[in-house]
């Protein structure tokens, strides 16, 4: 059975998350840095097979009023070109306060500072990846 992969994407890094094969759970793989346009997107499409992803799940950044801003431009853009260059469904998930909510975990587990931001971006992505999943799971 095919997975969904989330992606929490920032201008530096970008979290990766996984689906298991059933598509109910949502697990961080990994962290990719976004350092030059063609070699992210090479590692991404290295995990895109190597979990045979059949959809991509992008963090949309929304204004807390519904709004599109320009990060969330930026993502719609970058959805097209995910989309066109692996061809596979790609949908956006509305990420409000994604990052927030997990950064108030760790700190409630008394994580430091320099651990947090090794693995926020890995979680954030699991968060927005399992947000989707269970509301696929309603439908």
């Amino acid at each position: 059975m095919k997975r969904i992969m989330g992606l929490d994407v920032g201008e530096k890094r970008v979290g990766v998350a996984v689906s298991d094969p059933m598509g109910w759970t949502a697990q961080g793989i990994e962290i990719i840095q976004r350092d030059g346009r063609q070699e992210w997107l090479d590692q991404l499409a290295k995990l895109i097979e190597q979990y045979e992803v059949e959809t991509l799940v992008v963090g949309f950044p929304r204004n807390m009023d519904g709004s599109i801003g320009e990060k969330g431009e930026a993502c719609q853009e970058l959805s097209r070109l995910l989309e066109k260059q692996f061809k596979i469904p790609v949908e956006l998930w509305d990420e409000r306060l994604s990052t927030v909510a997990v950064e108030r975990t760790l700190i409630d587990a008394d994580m430091s500072r320099q651990k947090r931001r090794k693995v926020i971006d890995q979680m954030a992505a699991s968060w927005i990846l399992q947000g989707y999943l269970d509301a696929q799971g309603r439908k």
